[in-house]
């Protein structure tokens, strides 16, 4: 059995809250399509560094989930 890859809407989306989303307004949108893709190494890259979210690091789990968007493609 395949597994799908992880869609923005419903896996990515998620993973970033209002208080994320403010703090980056400056730079980007967090609940935009285009706006995380278009940025997105740069995304992972602070989120493995624990600099994002700015109140603490994710998971392991949220970063691979992340990065999994990312190589599945960036599905919509």
């Amino acid at each position: 059995m395949e597994t799908q890859a992880p869609g923005f809407a419903a896996d990515v989306r998620p993973l970033f809250r209002e208080r994320d989303r403010s703090s980056m307004s400056f730079r980007f949108d967090l609940w935009d399509y285009s706006d995380v893709k278009a940025n997105a190494d740069d995304i992972l890259a602070a989120t493995e560094a624990g600099d994002m979210p700015c109140d603490g690091a994710w998971p392991a789990e949220r970063v691979a989930l992340f990065r999994s968007w990312i190589e599945g493609g960036f599905q919509p």
